[in-house]
């Protein structure tokens, strides 16, 4: 077995193989040639993933797995960590990307000699892409103990021994570059060395051969996205939504800066600029970004791997754009070994203000008239030690607007982030009038529940970009009562300098207004008097069935129908809408959106198709109409496709509805109850006495989504007249003993 062998746990041979851990576990009792254990605990073994397939194999149970799945596993399996493993696949995909005739040289080589090989050929294309480190005129390989660009221990240390720190060690304890010259920039992403290499060469192969399918962007894109799903605790990401939105309100800009990058998802939302700045306190995320931004395209690449606010790598830099989602909430940010740092124009930020130290930040590192975004806490709107500084951008014209965005629109997704837009004056430069202020949880379908799956995003970008399109030409904004206005600087200068929007916006008309309200109630009506004509009569009474039972599994065997699990499938162009999980719970439309990355075909779903979800314990079953025709499946989802002339789709959701089948065909090891849907039992019925049954169960489903939609409306009347009410935008009418009043009250005792 070769010595670097990737190794892979029973769960993963089980999702090779498409078969639960218990039949691997047999397996290795009754199979006296099963691979034996090459490393992990007696209570978790680990097995070489070679012997694993040769065996699977021979034995025919290997499951047809997609190259990318091959891949990804050999990336978890490598010895020296998922982020080693996909920084060497990043460098080799940028090779094939800009120099592929390097890497065709290379390739036929065996695995020893490629390793030898490759630090040259990387280094060559990184040079090309990062620049040189800056430091005598050496690349990131020729230091000073000679170890491949390793200053230190594992390669993150600088000089002066800081983890990760660009800069040199003659700071003058101000955070600010000292006498004896400036910061040096290093690059992010150093050359590995063959010893280094060894390891990664069968990945690296295998990487190049998914490459020739996907393309080295997406490759990369494929391989890092799973790598952070996989540790979702581990990074704060910046969601798309948010992230385009940002971009938007920044427009075109030729360099731009993102000094806390994290995984580079807001420089990517740049695509035309020309110059690229990112910096991040985690050398591993600083070296991934800098590899992630040069394969997504040709705009030069400056990223560094220190803390901006106690080492600043870009000290002079004048960008057009900040962009920024900095870590929120943070006491140990340098208050005091940054105390006379000359960022603070503004004023010195408190100890419990860190987010306005990034806004200073951010403006110290724009040219005059560039613009800032930075996502931020609520908190920071109107905290007490910060309105000091609030103040001060204020008078001085550097913020120029606040955004509420809605609950669930980025980490963390349960409070209400804020963006804030500035705008770095000049000399001539005369102070803002006025502040936009704009809530977009007061957009039309925004969820106020934190739902960040089911947000409107589309509808938030037009509502935002709108209001500030008009106030950053005109100075000035009417607005739209309880989305957006714009508010004179004068009035916010009070002793609290309380900047958050919702406290200054009139209330919006309580929704639409009263000749939106009765419109409610009208349709409202006409919903019950439907949903009472489609109560079902009383049924008749029948003795006790005696069916004979089958299940969903041995129809799937029979070919009476098809299984499809829901959750795959990456957006291509223009993509579907997804029929998730809450819509089918809620009897709503399709409302989700498939995720980012390398095309991957997802399931579209037809008209007849029985859904049914997977967790919950719920007893549901959706039947696909016209409207969810060509939708696609979301996760936790699963869709049983019924042969035409053997199954009436009706009869099968009704069934599959029983709670007594579902009881039955759930199980509870987890704190979630799931359903395995193989086990759901139906009767053995001819077609005709299906049909029979399904229109029962058909007249069932619409009385059940006029019911629901008599929920709605009813919570959208209630919420109405309270809102109109309280805000006194409704008149209750007359008073209490009018005539008129006597009218009313009886009219409503009849309605």
């Amino acid at each position: 077995m070769p010595e670097h062998a990737t190794e892979v746990t029973a769960a993963t041979i089980a999702r090779l193989a498409g078969v639960g851990r218990a039949a691997v576990s047999n397996w290795r009792r009754r199979h006296a040639d099963f691979p034996q254990p090459v490393g992990g605990t007696d209570t978790s073994p680990a097995f070489a993933l070679r012997e694993v397939e040769q065996w699977l194999r021979d034995q025919g149970k290997l499951a047809e797995v997609p190259l990318r799945e091959r891949v990804w596993q050999q990336l978890t399996g490598h010895p020296g960590g998922a982020v080693t493993a996909l920084v060497h696949a990043g460098c080799v995909l940028l090779v094939l990307r800009h120099r592929p005739e390097l890497w065709r040289d290379a390739a036929p080589l065996a695995d020893a000699a490629l390793a030898e090989r490759l630090p040259d050929v990387l280094d060559t294309v990184l040079a090309e892409r990062f620049g040189r480190d800056g430091r005598d005129g050496r690349d990131g390989r020729d230091d000073q103990d000679g170890r491949g660009g390793q200053d230190g221990q594992d390669g993150r240390e600088g000089q002066d021994g800081r983890n990760g720190q660009d800069v040199q060690d003659d700071r003058d304890g101000q955070g600010q570059p000292g006498s004896a010259g400036r910061p040096v920039q290093r690059r992010t992403v150093n050359t590995p060395r063959a010893a280094e290499l060894g390891p990664s060469v069968p990945l690296l192969r295998a990487v190049a051969e998914f490459a020739a399918d996907a393309g080295a962007q997406d490759a990369f894109e494929f391989l890092l996205g799973r790598h952070l799903d996989a540790n979702p605790r581990q990074y704060t990401l910046t969601p798309p939504g948010p992230a385009a939105l940002m971009a938007a309100l920044v427009g075109p800009a030729a360099t731009v800066l993102d000094p806390a990058c994290g995984t580079g998802t807001l420089l990517r939302a740049l695509p035309g600029a020309g110059v690229l700045h990112g910096q991040d306190a985690d050398p591993d995320l600083a070296a991934l970004t800098g590899l992630r931004l040069a394969l997504a395209g040709p705009a030069t690449v400056r990223t560094a791997a220190a803390d901006s606010l106690r080492a600043d790598a870009f000290p002079e830099l004048a960008a057009d754009a900040v962009l920024c989602h900095p870590p929120f909430n943070e006491r140990a940010w340098g208050h005091d070994e940054l105390a006379y740092d000359p960022r603070w124009e503004y004023g010195l930020p408190a100890r419990t203000e860190s987010e306005l130290a990034w806004v200073q930040h951010a403006l110290a590192r724009l040219r005059e008239g560039g613009t800032a975004v930075l996502l931020m806490p609520p908190a920071a709107a109107s905290r007490r030690s910060g309105r000091r500084i609030r103040a001060d951008l204020l008078r001085r014209g550097a913020l120029r607007a606040v955004v509420a965005l809605p609950p669930g629109a980025a980490p963390p997704y349960g409070i209400p982030l804020h963006l804030w837009v500035l705008r770095k004056p000049g000399a001539t430069t005369r102070p803002a009038g006025e502040l936009l202020l704009v809530d977009a949880s007061g957009v039309e379908g925004a969820a106020a529940d934190g739902a960040r799956d089911r947000l409107p995003w589309p509808a938030l970008h037009r509502a935002v970009l709108d209001a500030w399109t008009a106030f950053d030409r005109d100075g000035t904004l009417t607005g739209r009562p309880g989305v957006s206005r714009s508010v004179p600087v004068i009035e916010l200068l009070d002793a609290d300098v309380d900047l958050a929007p919702a406290r200054h916006l009139p209330p919006p008309a309580a929704e639409g207004g009263a000749a939106a309200l009765d419109a409610v109630r009208e349709r409202l009506d006409a919903t019950l008097r439907t949903a009472a004509g489609l109560s079902p009569a009383p049924p008749a009474p029948a003795p006790s069935a005696r069916w004979s039972l089958t299940t969903v599994g041995e129809l799937a065997r029979a070919g009476a129908l098809s299984l499809r699990p829901g959750g795959a499938g990456t957006a291509d162009g223009a993509s579907p809408a997804v029929l998730t999980e809450h819509d089918v719970l809620a009897g709503t439309a399709p409302s989700g959106t498939l995720p980012e990355g390398p095309p991957e075909e997802p399931v579209l779903i037809r008209a007849g198709d029985v859904v049914v979800p997977v967790l919950g314990g719920g007893a549901i079953a959706r039947v696909a109409t016209e409207t969810d025709a060509g939708a696609a499946l979301g996760r936790n989802l699963q869709l049983l496709r019924p042969r035409p002339g053997a199954l009436d789709p009706w009869f099968l959701a009704g069934f599959l509805r029983g709670t007594a089948n579902h009881r039955q065909a759930s199980s509870h090891a987890t704190t979630a109850s799931r359903l395995d849907v193989r086990k759901l039992r139906l009767p053995r019925l001819p077609l005709a006495d299906q049909v029979r049954y399904g229109e029962h169960f058909r007249a069932l489903a619409a009385f059940e989504d006029a019911l629901r939609l008599a929920g709605r409306l009813g919570e959208q009347l209630v919420r109405g007249l309270h809102d109109g009410l309280t805000e006194g935008t409704l008149d209750p009418g007359p008073r209490n003993g009018t005539e008129e009043g006597d009218t009313g009250r009886a009219r409503a005792s009849s309605g």
